[in-house]
């Protein structure tokens, strides 16, 4: 990698990381975890070592010290810190390894180990005297005959082998339950093998350099581009699960949109936190809030329609259902959740028609009052006793289901068929 490509990528990489450390604070500020604090610790610092590690960076430092080599010692000593993060990070990710007794310990042994390589990083290079100008992708081979610096080497490459390959074993040991989170912890080990790339290519450049042979000095320059390719996988690792989750929830709320019409927007505008914000398709910030919000009031304007359910409308559905099965139609029978979407969806519509109707035969337009309904059993709703944590998918295939023929067809039938229109509201 030549020093103008090298001070576009790592710049890059330092922008990308403190970008990530920012959306990561927003979710550490809303639910504050450890791992979510490596995380953040680990980005940030990562964003300063990719900063001070480009070329230009190395170089500002340099002339801020009066030494042109200073900058290897915090641009190194933070790989570390970073891969002591990571690794940390993967032995509180384990739901197994936090069950273990011994869980507190390791994560302390090895956080006092990588403190420790550290301070004999710091001590080895102090004593060294680096001077004269030097190519910043170059100081490991350059400088590799040095004893204190080869020290100091020899211990930045055994700790980053440590960091780097006890991380990808513990990623590869780990089973998750989230697929999504699964996919990342793997893409996460991935990167730690990339990078451990740089401890191969380093490793026989130093030697060779330490006895006077440069021979091999391209190889040990080809180290940090593994390093990029790691990072990049890190950054990918760390973000995926989320950026997935993101993308879904957005979708989700973009698809609840016509249930949150029927239920919210046309019954009382006054259940909606904000109109506005509800009826916007752009939504790209606080996402998952709003999908939270979403939900609540579809659930309360279906609270709301409750006295003016019929099961008129139900019985259609299950009526049709079963006669199209029997005489084959354009559309597949459905599966039971999806039956009882259809059925709550019918259910629905029937019962808005039902409370506009009385609006209109009573002249107003807010709501009407329980006192006018009559007091009949209330009509129940299949997935009425649907766990919180469900409802979103539950009111998602509702919402799907708004625009099934089967709920045109059994509306068109329960409104046509003559019968009395049982329920709570039939003669608001």
């Amino acid at each position: 990698m030549s020093e103008s490509l090298s001070n576009v990528v790592y710049l890059f990489l330092a922008v990308v990381g403190l970008v990530m450390a920012a959306w990561k604070s927003l979710a550490l500020f809303r639910d504050a975890t450890p791992t979510l604090a490596l995380i953040v610790s680990m980005q940030t610092c990562g964003a300063v070592d990719y900063a001070m590690a480009s070329p230009a960076g190395y170089r500002a430092i340099g002339e801020m010290t009066h030494q042109p080599s200073f900058a290897t010692l915090p641009v190194y000593v933070g790989i570390l810190i970073c891969f002591a993060h990571a690794h940390i990070l993967t032995l509180l990710w384990d739901p197994q390894a936090r069950k273990a007794t011994s869980s507190l310990r390791r994560v302390i042994a090895w956080t006092l180990t990588y403190a420790f390589g550290a301070s004999l990083m710091t001590t080895f290079f102090l004593f060294a005297d680096p001077s004269g100008a030097v190519d910043p992708l170059r100081f490991n081979t350059t400088y590799a005959d040095n004893p204190m610096i080869f020290l100091f080497l020899l211990v930045f490459l055994v700790m980053l082998t440590s960091g780097t390959l006890n991380t990808w074993r513990q990623c590869r040991r780990m089973e998750l339950t989230d697929p999504q989170i699964q996919h990342s912890v793997r893409a996460f080990s991935l990167a730690m093998l990339a990078i451990f790339g740089y401890v191969v290519c380093s490793a026989p450049a130093i030697a060779l350099a330490a006895l006077g042979n440069h021979s091999l000095d391209t190889l040990g320059v080809f180290g940090s581009t593994c390093g990029a390719i790691g990072t990049v996988a890190i950054f990918y690792g760390l973000a995926g699960a989320a950026t997935s989750a993101w993308w879904r929830e957005r979708r989700d709320y973009k698809f609840l949109q016509p249930l949150w019409d029927l239920v919210v927007s046309t019954v009382d505008q006054n259940l909606a936190f904000s109109v506005r914000a509800a009826q916007s398709r752009h939504l790209t910030v606080n996402v998952t809030f709003q999908l939270h919000r979403r939900v609540i009031e579809i659930l309360d304007g279906i609270r709301v329609l409750r006295p003016w359910m019929s099961p008129t409308p139900m019985s259609a559905v299950h009526l049709l259902h079963d006669q199209h099965i029997a005489q084959g139609s354009t559309w597949a029978p459905l599966a039971q959740q999806d039956l009882d979407a259809a059925v709550t969806a019918a259910s629905l519509h029937d019962a808005v028609r039902r409370l506009q109707s009385a609006r209109q035969k009573q002249g107003h337009l807010g709501r009407t009052s329980r006192s006018q309904l009559h007091a009949e059993p209330v009509v129940r709703l299949p997935g009425d006793d649907t766990p919180a944590a469900n409802e979103r998918d539950r009111l998602l295939r509702v919402s799907k289901a708004l625009s099934h023929p089967l709920v045109s067809a059994a509306l068109r039938e329960a409104n046509g068929a003559g019968l009395p229109q049982a329920g709570a509201g039939a003669n608001g």
